[in-house]
């Protein structure tokens, strides 16, 4: 399959300034689309290239990453499926537009945030490392992949209707196994997103930047 032929998502890409360094790959929540992250990414690393594809899925006319058939209940045939997919296209796209494969960061949120989790999982090769906002376990591996000091940072809501406190820890939990190092950042909302959750990332960021 060649690079071009990968590039099945729908997707937005805007260019470092520098045309160099770190990419955002930034993955929408039900419903949002390829427009939806590039302010989050913008304000998280204003000098970082950023990717953003839309979810192939359609759930009453909403896009998403994968299937499910109810709120938690996932289609782990279509998970799969379109883990794979995502991350060939990452892979395609970071050959098209030139981005250092080892300097990509998923952001995702909700639903974008699980597929990102899912690929991390399936592919650990894909992510240099992850923000994950309001994700819960999708699947848990038959064997723990190889993510030693794979950086992460969960952020979840302490009174979150739709991802328990309790599966934000069982996540962690499943990357730390692996060997992940994993940071949790506790909203006090909900599902949505806060003002702390971004400050939260953006201080993550900087902290992995130096590492790097």
């Amino acid at each position: 399959m060649t690079p071009e032929s990968s590039l099945e998502f729908v997707h937005r890409f805007v260019a470092s300034p520098s045309g160099k360094g770190p990419t955002l790959v930034l993955l929408h929540g039900t419903g949002g689309d390829e427009n939806d992250l590039i302010p989050v990414g913008k304000s998280l690393l204003p000098e970082a290239a950023l990717l953003s594809p839309r979810g192939r899925v359609l759930e009453n006319g909403a896009p998403r990453f994968f299937r499910r058939f109810a709120e938690g209940v996932f289609d782990l045939d279509d998970l799969k499926l379109q883990t794979g997919a995502l991350a060939g296209f990452v892979r395609a796209a970071s050959v098209k537009y030139g981005l250092d494969a080892a300097q990509l960061i998923a952001v995702g949120y909700s639903n974008g945030a699980n597929i990102a989790a899912s690929v991390i999982l399936a592919e650990p090769d894909v992510f240099a490392g992850a923000i994950l906002f309001r994700a819960m376990p999708a699947f848990v591996p038959d064997a723990s992949p190889d993510l030693r000091n794979v950086p992460l940072l969960l952020t979840a809501g302490e009174r979150d209707p739709i991802v328990k406190p309790e599966q934000t820890v069982a996540l962690a939990k499943i990357f730390e196994n692996a060997g992940a190092r994993v940071s949790i950042h506790w909203h006090h909302g909900g599902h949505e997103l806060g003002r702390d959750d971004l400050d939260a990332a953006t201080e993550w960021i900087r902290g992995w930047r130096k590492v790097k």
